[in-house]
């Protein structure tokens, strides 16, 4: 079976010689993942296997499912296998951090909602719980958002230590803690209370003011807005 190439294609169809005439911002999903992807196999372009990977898996897809789904997960497809899905993975990490910690320099935090407007489209859809901080300085814009734990919220992964070393090593003033709820229900649980109430003390200590908590479901609960952070 004769191998299936990119280069085969009309030069103008290539994603590579696309990007350099079009720019990046031209080309689609499944045409910035062959680029990642570098190659295909005997029987898919890159460019093919891409658009059957973000076919997703029967639920998720598109970069919904590219975002979510695991190391292990993407090797065991056919034609991506381990050295594809780090690639994959690496690019995915990549533009999350660029996100956080330069694309949203310039925000100003006021009120719960403008935290659901940054993070609520992202961390609703995640599969696993997963606790981040938002970075505030004396004005309240936004220096960065730093991922602190994934998995299911309790003391011994939300550690003081961890929730507050990236705030006292960028200088932070204060901090807003997220976290997401994967059932949908953003209603805090008694851990969740527990552990937000520590976080407050221990930023007391440090001179650090905690904001608010904030989880993200289907909706947003806001822990100073219900009385619950003072």
């Amino acid at each position: 079976m004769k191998t299936v190439k990119i280069k085969d294609l009309p030069e103008e169809q290539r994603p590579r010689e696309r990007m350099w005439t079009l720019g990046a911002e031209a080309l689609n999903d499944a045409e910035l993942l062959a680029l990642i992807l570098g190659t295909g196999t005997k029987s898919e372009s890159a460019l093919m296997l891409a658009q059957r990977l973000l076919k997703g898996d029967g639920g998720k897809k598109g970069l919904e499912y590219i975002y979510n789904a695991s190391l292990e997960e993407l090797s065991n497809l056919k034609g991506i296998g381990a050295a594809k899905a780090v690639k994959i993975k690496a690019a995915v990490e990549m533009g999350r951090r660029i996100a956080s910690n330069y694309g949203v320099k310039k925000i100003v935090i006021n009120s719960p909602k403008d935290v659901e407007n940054l993070l609520k489209e992202e961390m609703r859809v995640l599969e696993k719980e997963h606790f981040r901080v938002i970075l505030l300085d004396t004005k309240n814009k936004v220096i960065s958002v730093e991922e602190i734990s994934i998995g299911t919220l309790d003391s011994s992964i939300v550690h003081p230590r961890e929730v507050f070393k990236p705030a006292i090593k960028r200088s932070s003033s204060s901090i807003i803690l997220v976290h997401n709820h994967p059932s949908g229900d953003p209603y805090p649980s008694k851990e969740d209370i527990v552990i937000t109430k520590r976080l407050c003390e221990a930023g007391k200590l440090l001179g650090i003011h905690v904001v608010d908590h904030i989880i993200i479901g289907n909706s947003s609960f806001s822990f100073k807005a219900n009385g619950l952070l003072e």
